[in-house]
């Protein structure tokens, strides 16, 4: 089965460019929440030279921020052996490099664990992580999930709880570029498929949401959460599988 598994990672999305470097490959459970926070706020965690790159269609139009909580299940270095598999929550920016073409995610800080930290873009903190989830099928045959993550670091905290009916995802490929908001010329390429599932979305009107909380603190993140943020979407990834590279010279 790992064997199996090994391959699909490899050959789902098909072969690299030349130039480009393979350096590893995970398949994640994840959670994705899209929010509208003060653009000055958000605008003051890019580095110079790149403005905010709000989508302008989807279940995320209008967002400036996304907060992704995820679980590795499966993680492979570049020779396909085995790796060590993380767990936290990753904080970036929808960003686009001003007079040019060049847009991705800008990721700016997270709380990791010690497997996950300080990360490829040297931003992430380590932190204390609890994660509960649970699912429940009733007499009527419907499906309730629920998930509550406790993540804390000196001075940073994130607590999320979700309670939804969930759907029938819908299946992506998606090739990106991610940039390190500490070294905005670092980025990494990510060529990746995933099942997603819209929870809720203030663009198109979904929401299968039962429970939600969201509680984030700390010098940083409180200046983002600081209760003027609105919540756009939630978005429940229960197969999200990536090859990850480095572009050439």
């Amino acid at each position: 089965m790992r064997a199996i598994l090994t391959l699909a990672l490899f050959l789902f999305s098909g072969p690299a460019l030349a130039q480009e470097k393979f350096i590893g490959s995970n398949v994640d459970l994840r959670t994705s929440l899209s929010f509208k926070a003060s653009d000055a706020a958000v605008q003051k965690l890019l580095p110079e030279g790149w403005e905010i790159n709000s989508p302008t269609a989807g279940p995320s139009k209008g967002a400036n921020l996304t907060v992704t909580l995820l679980e590795q299940v499966l993680s492979y270095d570049a020779a396909g052996k085995p790796a060590e598999t993380s767990r936290g929550v990753a904080f970036s920016i929808p960003a686009k490099k001003k007079g040019t073409d060049s847009t991705g995610g800008m990721v700016f800080g997270g709380l990791f664990d010690s497997v996950g930290t300080p990360g490829a873009y040297g931003v992430y903190s380590l932190a204390q992580i609890a994660i509960d989830r649970r699912a429940q099928t009733g007499a009527d045959k419907k499906l309730t999930k629920e998930e509550h993550w406790q993540l804390r670091a000196d001075g940073e905290s994130i607590e999320v709880q979700i309670q939804f009916a969930p759907g029938v995802p819908t299946i992506s490929k998606i090739n990106a570029n991610v940039h390190a908001a500490a070294k905005p010329e670092f980025y990494r390429i990510y060529r990746l498929e995933q099942a997603v599932d819209v929870l809720r979305s203030t663009a198109t009107g979904v929401d299968r949401i039962t429970k939600f909380s969201f509680k984030a603190s700390g010098d940083k993140l409180g200046q983002l959460f600081d209760g003027t943020e609105q919540l756009i979407s939630v978005t429940s990834v229960p197969w999200y599988s990536r090859q990850l590279y480095l572009p050439g010279s």
